[in-house]
């Protein structure tokens, strides 16, 4: 027996090794090129003129789209946070796509909403619509009730809407900080490429205070679950994006709150819903669009402009979240098969899509099997113990290095966790991360791989239990 399962042993042992030397090694140097980007990036915002940008004739105006799909019980909140934005010519349309509750009658008594006959020319086709509302107090705010089309459908209602040259996409639970706009503009007005998607940092919102739309006082959330994902999202934005956006390979913005040059996203046939991650499905595409037609444009990241965002805050709704998340990037990763290792679309491309195939994607059933491996090799061959086990436990720790590495970033740059009891608070969970909450999540991206493989692809909707006690809406 021994001399029939040896070399199958062997072999997966060296796919494993060469997984995490590739998953481990692309991390290092994205963390690397992070710390590079945030120390420049901190240097140059010295010099960001704002308050020239807030105050300038020329600064182009920017519609602000919340999409909206029985969201009763922030959709409120959320609009006066979009409403308070310190950014010139703002506009903010609310798309209520066939709300079921009361989205829409709650809108229409909080800002005095009346009937408006809309004269839209639409480019992008979408769902009927039933009607729109303006408010005389509010001449900047439009609502728009719609058939049920699905967030896609949504917003390419708001963008056929849209009259303004940019447009930010904007989700119902998430609160922005007064100058995001203006930060995630003044990278777009100097830039001297075509800036087509441009993103901020998301934050969670889980634990702290808010008031009249603005996030209060930052503290951390009451749930070591909620805490994990404070963790997971420096992580993910500090050094992942952060670190995609300097080497231009930048495969997702998040929907959540993302910038976009309208003509451009028109042109390249708006919002998709032949997957379930429209955000990212439309930052690859209009990368591949560009290329097509002989254009240049320039996808970006800023750590700066900061959303607030409230996450999952029980299993079945992480559940829920990740799988879709994963679901989406298989969908993506295998729509656009053809870029890959093709230097027509740069580093994107050549690196970053592939990388994303083998790690993020395809890695989610190698490292399960990995974990399913070990007490079956305990069993056939003892020996690959010897090689196994150690493996597993030092990429562990390394990310666990990696995580500690995201919160004393945000604790030497931007400091949203001032105190100290709030660092403290954070540590633990940076290293404890990888060794429980990795593996709960491993599952939830693996079962995101098997829906993918057997043609699900509905969407799982995110169900805040605890909405009006997490964020202080009352």
């Amino acid at each position: 027996m021994h001399s029939l399962t040896a070399n199958p042993l062997t072999l997966f042992n060296l796919l494993l090794a060469t997984y995490f030397v590739i998953g481990n090694g692309g991390y290092t140097l994205l963390m690397l090129v992070s710390l590079v980007s945030v120390w420049l990036h901190k240097r140059r915002r010295r010099c960001e003129a704002l308050p020239q940008l807030r105050e300038s004739e020329v600064t182009p105006p920017v519609t602000i789209i919340i999409p909206a799909w029985n969201e009763q019980e922030i959709i409120v909140q959320a609009v006066r946070s979009a409403l308070s934005v310190d950014y010139p010519g703002v506009q903010i349309t609310v798309v209520d796509d066939g709300s079921t509750d009361e989205t829409l009658a709650r809108l229409m008594a909080a800002f005095d909403l009346a009937a408006t006959n809309l004269i839209l020319r639409c480019p992008l086709r979408t769902r009927p619509l039933r009607g729109s509302y303006v408010s005389a107090n509010l001449p900047n705010l439009l609502v728009i009730s719609k058939e049920n089309g699905g967030k896609p459908d949504a917003l390419n209602a708001g963008l056929n809407a849209c009259r303004t040259p940019y447009f930010c996409t904007l989700d119902a639970d998430c609160v922005l900080e007064s100058d995001a706009i203006l930060r995630l503009m003044a990278y777009v007005v100097t830039s001297p490429v075509n800036v087509a998607a441009s993103g901020g940092m998301v934050r969670v919102l889980n634990g702290c205070q808010v008031a009249d739309g603005r996030v209060t006082k930052v503290n951390l959330p009451r749930t070591g679950l909620e805490r994990f994902q404070v963790v997971e999202y420096l992580r993910s934005f500090l050094f992942g994006r952060t670190g995609w956006g300097r080497l231009e390979g930048t495969l997702i913005i998040s929907g959540a709150f993302s910038l976009f040059h309208r003509e451009t996203v028109v042109e390249a046939g708006g919002f998709s819903g032949d997957t379930v991650t429209e955000d990212m499905e439309l930052i690859v595409r209009l990368r591949r669009w560009a290329a097509e037609h002989g254009r240049t444009i320039r996808t970006a990241f800023s750590s700066d402009p900061v959303c607030w965002v409230q996450c999952p805050d029980t299993l079945r709704m992480l559940g829920r979240q990740r799988r879709r998340w994963q679901l989406g990037l298989c969908q993506t990763l295998w729509k656009n098969r053809a870029m890959f290792f093709h230097g027509r679309f740069g580093l994107l491309g050549s690196v970053s899509l592939p990388f994303h195939a083998l790690v993020e994607a395809l890695g989610a059933v190698v490292e399960m099997a990995g974990y399913l491996i070990i007490p079956v090799a305990a069993w056939l061959d003892p020996a690959a113990l010897a090689f196994l086990v150690p493996l597993v436990l030092f990429s562990l720790a390394y990310s666990a290095l990696i995580s500690l590495g995201a919160v004393f970033l945000e604790e030497v740059t931007y400091r949203r966790y001032a105190a100290v009891r709030q660092l403290a608070g954070l540590l633990p969970y940076a290293l404890l991360e990888n060794f429980g909450y990795r593996q709960l999540l491993l599952w939830y991206r693996f079962t995101g791989v098997l829906r993918f493989l057997t043609g699900f692809s509905r969407w799982e909707k995110v169900v805040h239990v605890r909405p009006a006690e997490a964020v202080g809406y009352r």
